[in-house]
């Protein structure tokens, strides 16, 4: 699949719900605690500048990854709060330019360069795939604070392409050893298609609809309230811990009925 014409796609999607709100609606509150639609837009830019200097300058870059490690648990927000304190027109007018340059940038790159970054070193392809991956994931946070409802696309694939590849690095950010055994999973697309990926005979599986799947990994909803079924213990335990982003987990999403 063309994943920089998809990332394209997706960007201008969510530039579509956001492009007209008003100061207001820029200040309401997310799923995200503490995050209006103002730090989920300031966050996709900051995270495209810093897409950008891994690609363009990787000894600057290094240096923040540097600051990251230095406060975990604090970097990415405090990255968002600076940028959300900005005007709703700069915002927008930063992330529609940083993500231009970072589409730029990764389509001219040479496609077996690997490029460092907060989690293992990507390739151009999958580096948009990862911003792909966010780029819906705090569009769906964005479209369910507006109360809009958007239609799953097959650009979906990408999302859960990347939920399966990261999967041993769940298991390690949660301090677990990685399972040995590749699982089967078998997830039902938009079109109703099925999308398979491991071994037709692994043991362990986990089952579903892709967008539960996508919500899952990119920790937008609780399990709880998704409609995927695993088979085995360790496919149980991954879909507890399954995250397709780089750094701490976080604390996810309550069930539900817990939110209310």
């Amino acid at each position: 699949m063309d994943v920089f014409g998809d990332l394209e796609r997706e960007s201008e999607e969510l530039d579509a719900l956001v492009g007209e709100l008003s100061e207001e609606q820029w200040a309401l509150a997310t799923p995200a605690v503490g995050w209006t639609v103002a730090h989920q837009i300031a966050h996709l830019a900051w995270t495209d500048r810093s897409a950008l200097l891994a690609v363009t300058d990787p000894d600057a870059f290094a240096r923040e990854v540097e600051k990251a490690l230095s406060a975990p648990d604090r970097f990415v927000d405090e990255g968002a709060e600076q940028g959300a304190a900005l005007p709703p027109a700069r915002i927008l007018a930063d992330w529609r330019a940083g993500r231009q340059a970072l589409a730029t940038a990764l389509e001219a790159a040479p496609a077996k360069t690997r490029f460092p970054w907060y989690g293992p070193p990507m390739s151009a392809a999958s580096m948009a795939t990862a911003r792909l991956m966010e780029t819906w994931a705090h569009g769906q946070d964005i479209a369910d604070t507006l109360g809009v409802v958007r239609p799953p696309t097959d650009r979906l694939r990408h999302v859960v392409r990347i939920g399966v590849r990261t999967r041993d690095f769940a298991f390690g950010v949660h301090g677990l050893p990685a399972p040995v055994e590749e699982f089967r999973v078998e997830l039902t697309g938009p079109a109703d298609d099925l999308w398979t990926y491991g071994p037709e005979d692994a043991p362990q599986r986990v089952t579903g609809p892709a967008l539960d799947f996508c919500r899952l990994v990119t920790r937008r909803a609780h399990r709880a309230d998704l409609a995927l079924r695993a088979e085995g213990p360790d496919a149980d335990r991954w879909l507890d811990i399954a995250q397709a982003f780089a750094g701490p987990p976080g604390a996810g999403r309550p069930p539900e009925g817990d939110a209310q």
